[in-house]
């Protein structure tokens, strides 16, 4: 089992060893560098590999494997230890420790799909361009002061709130899988890409998506004068936005957005300004303990 040394989670994570323990052997490694980490992985051969974190911390293990030529054939688990935890709710992991532990004991292994740039920057997750990322970088910010005080997922909201006040516009051009579905004749709001379906500790903007279909999920939302942002947030929380008007849904293998300075968070990581970037699927990645039931996806409105 991996978990970052200043994570601060040293209770649950005893909660988790001790469900954990009573059923199988269990090596804790903690890391707090990226070289400590790829050591890690390195000794680990062909045990599984825990990760006891979030988003960011399974993030960190994907891309080192994938970096090292090692990811395929890995079987990873996942103890949600972070703030946002979003790629544990899209494979509906519990986030209680115990719960988690349980469900990692009895998990079934499923093949997990990547997503990988063309600088082989990996995105376990979902990444997400315009007035999210900019939500995700204020809120990071954010997460930070209030970490200390353990109201860090509080960053998140706080970074929405103030972005919706004065969200970035841009005009982008979007292919999806080479064909164009936005040409930059209108302001983008935001666009996701999800491998996973939600972002941000559970808003789910891409809500149909699956890390083991094979497929890339498209979100494109228009949504500029106030009163439409105001709807398509409230909608985003109904997960009823891809039947608006002002928002398109896709699915492909591939995703190139160019066009006007843009940011972008993927897991977590934010970077920017970009002029264009492409992402493509790599099925089958690797393996992940997963819960044995199947996600409900949501239904359509009649």
């Amino acid at each position: 089992m991996i978990t970052h040394a200043d994570a601060g989670h040293a209770d649950d994570l005893g909660t988790a060893l001790e469900v954990l323990r009573t059923r199988a052997s269990v090596e804790v490694c903690e890391t707090s560098n990226p070289g400590e980490l790829d050591g890690i992985l390195h000794r680990a051969g062909s045990r599984p590999i825990v990760v006891a974190g979030g988003d960011g911390s399974l993030h960190a293990v994907v891309a080192t494997l994938h970096r090292r030529n090692d990811l395929g054939g890995k079987t990873l688990g996942l103890l949600p230890l972070g703030t946002g935890n979003d790629f544990a709710r899209a494979l509906d992991i519990p986030l209680d420790p115990a719960e988690a532990a349980e469900a990692l004991l009895s998990a079934t292994p499923r093949p997990m799909d990547i997503l990988v740039d063309e600088l082989g920057e990996v995105v376990v997750n979902n990444v997400h361009a315009g007035a999210s990322a900019r939500a995700s970088r204020t809120g990071a910010t954010w997460k930070e002061r209030l970490g200390p005080f353990g109201l860090g997922v509080v960053g998140y909201p706080i970074g929405a709130v103030l972005t919706a006040i004065r969200p970035p516009y841009v005009r982008l051009r979007i292919e999806v899988d080479g064909e164009v579905v936005a040409d930059m004749d209108r302001h983008v709001l935001m666009v996701a890409i999800g491998n996973g379906s939600s972002v941000g500790g559970g808003a789910e903007i891409t809500p149909g998506a699956d890390p083991g279909s094979g497929m890339l999920d498209v979100m494109i939302s228009y949504a500029a004068d106030p009163l439409a942002r105001v709807g398509y947030a409230l909608d985003v929380l109904r997960r009823t936005h891809p039947e608006r008007d002002d928002v398109v849904t896709l699915t492909g293998k591939q995703v190139s957005i160019s066009g006007e300075d843009f940011w972008i968070s993927a897991d977590g990581e934010i970077s920017g300004p970009e002029r264009r970037r492409t992402w493509h699927v790599e099925p089958a990645a690797y393996t992940m303990l997963a819960p044995t039931q199947t996600r409900t996806q949501p239904s359509s409105a009649s």
